[in-house]
């Protein structure tokens, strides 16, 4: 589909955040279909463009030969004006300790709509709060999407902490197999790789943690280590990595949930005067809700597959939580691509489900 006509979008939508530019922007480069959005991440504390959030428009200029006004730092006004998409080997430098995962989640989605494969490179953070670290997107989100047919392996170079950041991700894409694809569907728990007593934390997983430091005194790591021996959860093993190439300090404390087809990510981040206890009780008590819950899908996965259960026109999941980034997600989609989004509640869980709109049908995209 390759249309002259404009999408505006205000960008004080639903949480009004920076996922409106970023789904925004990648829409507008697979539908060719120009964009305005105005009022960017209104909701935040320093609204408008900040240095990640360029990245994500010069990197989304650069792989459909865009145009663009507006891409200042500061600004809450953008018009956008996609090319054509083009393969090829890019190369981000995001400048800070922004998210680097979150500038390649901008640029895949055109990318798999690519002829040929590409390679992306982005230096920035690659372990950062409030953004999905390397893990998640190489453990949880790249394997989710690639059941459908989007296939991409991430490699990570260099690790990046906030707030130093000079982290390396590469990425390597292929053009998406739209013929031989399966629409996305994970809407039962991961099967159990091994047997375990019904009734514990974690029955049906097997749980692993790891804990990352970087220039930090060990005592740090030793004390997390106990603390999730504590949990409560049916931890196998846990690890300590120390990041010796970061380019400053940093920690985090991750548990992942290995079923047989699939793991999920759960993250918390150490902070200054964030003690040990606060870090790991997050990450902690994220997986336990996520557990009780029988969900197949987490609340940060949820709204990052929408995109590419809208380009199939087909796809379903089971989550434990309606997040604004979820629904504000949706709505974003549904004014680029015909496609509706239902919602059904499952006693504690909540079942998504994507498929073509009514009226648009009979439409190629």
């Amino acid at each position: 589909m390759n249309n002259t006509e404009t999408v505006f979008i205000d960008g004080s939508t639903g949480e009004g955040g920076g996922q409106i530019l970023r789904t925004s922007l990648a829409l507008s480069c697979i539908t060719g279909r120009s964009l305005h959005i105005e009022n960017i991440r209104a909701a935040r504390r320093n609204p408008g463009l900040a240095k990640q959030h360029l990245s994500c428009v010069q990197a989304a200029c650069q792989i459909c030969n865009g145009k663009c006004q507006g891409a200042a730092r500061g600004s809450q006004v953008l018009d956008f004006q996609p090319g054509s998409i083009q393969s090829g080997e890019f190369y981000f430098d995001i400048g800070s300790a922004g998210s680097a995962s979150l500038v390649i989640q901008t640029v895949l989605p055109a990318l798999f709509l690519a002829d040929k494969p590409s390679t992306i490179t982005v230096t920035g953070g690659t372990h950062n709060p409030l953004a999905p670290p390397f893990d998640f997107l190489s453990g949880t989100f790249l394997p989710a999407i690639a059941t459908a047919g989007f296939q991409a392996n991430c490699k990570l170079i260099k690790h990046g902490f906030y707030p130093a950041g000079g982290g390396k991700i590469t990425c390597d894409i292929q053009p998406w197999q739209k013929q031989s694809h399966q629409a996305i569907n994970i809407c039962q728990p991961s099967p159990a790789p091994i047997r375990r007593e019904p009734g514990s934390m974690g029955a049906g997983f097997q749980i692993h943690a790891l804990v990352y430091t970087a220039k930090l005194p060990a005592h740090i790591a030793q004390r997390q280590r106990k603390l999730l021996l504590q949990s409560g959860l049916n931890i196998q093993n846990i690890q300590h990595i120390e990041a010796t190439d970061s380019e400053g300090p940093g920690n985090c404390v991750m548990i992942r949930l290995c079923g047989t087809d699939r793991t999920t990510v759960f993250t918390a981040f150490g902070m200054r005067g964030k003690p040990s206890q606060e870090v790991v009780s997050e990450v902690v008590n994220l997986a336990k809700d996520f557990l009780a819950s029988g969900a197949a899908v987490d609340r940060f996965l949820a709204d990052q597959i929408l995109i590419y259960m809208a380009i199939s026109k087909a796809g379903s999941y089971t989550t434990n939580e309606l997040s604004t980034h979820l629904l504000t997600n949706m709505e974003i989609i549904k004014k680029f691509l015909p496609v509706n989004f239902n919602v059904h509640r499952q006693e504690q869980n909540y079942s998504i489900s994507c498929q073509p709109a009514m009226e648009h049908s009979n439409r190629e995209m």
